[in-house]
């Protein structure tokens, strides 16, 4: 695949990506040199969303297969096994990554020469990523069925183009109901602390020229009270066998749609439903404290005070009005199919 501006993450003689911590104030992609940049570009959110972290994990395999200066087929192998444990490391609680490495790793083992490795791990990841934007299409298509002319739909964090290698999830359904003549608005939470919602989400449908209207996290209980809420979509980082695991926050806007009886759905690709394990079984990452203490340099809050910092939480499926996937709309406890 090559560069365009609908897409996040791309090959290119090389691996490239869009800056998403530049955003709104700038567009940049930026070209990724070597695995250890990749990964740092993983812990730092230059990119992320599921969608787009399995197609990142797909190419830091081929990335360092195109790096590797071996000419040894079972040396390049172990190689790649190394970079790709560091990069699966990098966030343990979205399933995508490591779903994309190990694609990569078992097509590159296909090859019986050092170039067959590169060229099977680049082409699998390639694969990934053309999927990735088809089967946002197929969710988008199924999706917006579920809404309605007129609809003002919740979404909270990132689950656009941005989050995927393009189009979208969450967004995907939203940009598939306004492509077949609806007319929606969207009430785009900031999501704190890092503000994925108002620098991402809101930059997103702006530049689509789809209606959308920013509001701090803490808003949407007095919103679906006051009527102006017809549906919530978010992502997901992993679908377990009981829980969505999304951005912290989504359990309380579930919660919240439950209570008024406001249709709650997630919309995700099927690569992530980890039907192995229960939200019990799950590392939830914890990132670093400044992200909430401060704030553009400035500190909001006092010098070594105790912080928690949970990027995700778990939003039971019984909350779940429907899963929106390419296979179809799948509504708790039934699950799509493997």
């Amino acid at each position: 695949m090559s560069t365009c501006e609908s897409l996040t993450i791309w090959w290119d003689g090389g691996l490239w990506l869009i800056d998403q911590t530049l955003l709104p104030c700038k567009l940049l992609p930026i070209r990724i040199k070597n695995v250890r940049q990749l990964i740092d570009a993983i812990k730092l959110l230059r990119v992320r969303g599921a969608p787009a972290l399995g197609a990142a994990g797909a190419y830091g395999v081929a990335l360092a297969a195109d790096l590797s200066r071996t000419s040894n087929a079972q040396e390049m192998m172990a190689d790649l096994e190394t970079a790709a444990d560091m990069i699966k490391a990098s966030r343990p609680t979205a399933v995508n990554l490591s779903w994309g490495v190990d694609r990569a790793i078992s097509a590159a083992y296909l090859g019986e020469t050092v170039e067959e490795i590169r060229q099977h791990a680049l082409a699998e990841a390639e694969d990934i990523a053309l999927e990735d934007i088809r089967i946002n299409k197929l969710i988008g298509k199924n999706g917006a069925k579920l809404l309605d002319d007129g609809d003002c739909v919740l979404t909270h964090c990132n689950a656009g183009r941005l989050a995927c290698v393009g189009w979208g999830t969450a967004l995907g359904v939203v940009r598939s109901a306004c492509a077949a003549g609806k007319q929606i608005h969207v009430y785009s939470c900031e999501t704190r602390p890092l503000h994925q919602g108002s620098r991402l989400t809101a930059w997103e449908l702006s530049s689509d020229k789809i209606p959308v209207t920013l509001i701090c996290d803490s808003m949407s209980g007095s919103l679906m009270r006051k009527g102006m809420i017809d549906k919530v979509i978010v992502g997901a980082d992993r679908i377990t066998r009981d829980v969505v695991f999304n951005k912290i926050g989504t359990y309380s806007h579930a919660v919240l749609a439950k209570y008024h009886k406001i249709p709650f759905y997630v919309a995700a690709p099927l690569s992530t439903f980890d039907r192995q394990h229960e939200e019990s079984d799950i590392i939830v990452e914890e990132r670093d404290r400044d992200e909430i203490c401060t704030l553009g340099g400035t500190r909001l809050a006092p010098q070594g005070i105790d912080v928690y910092n949970p990027a995700f939480d778990a939003t039971p499926l019984e909350l779940v009005s429907g899963l929106i996937t390419e296979k179809g709309v799948f509504r708790p406890p039934l699950m799509p199919p493997i």
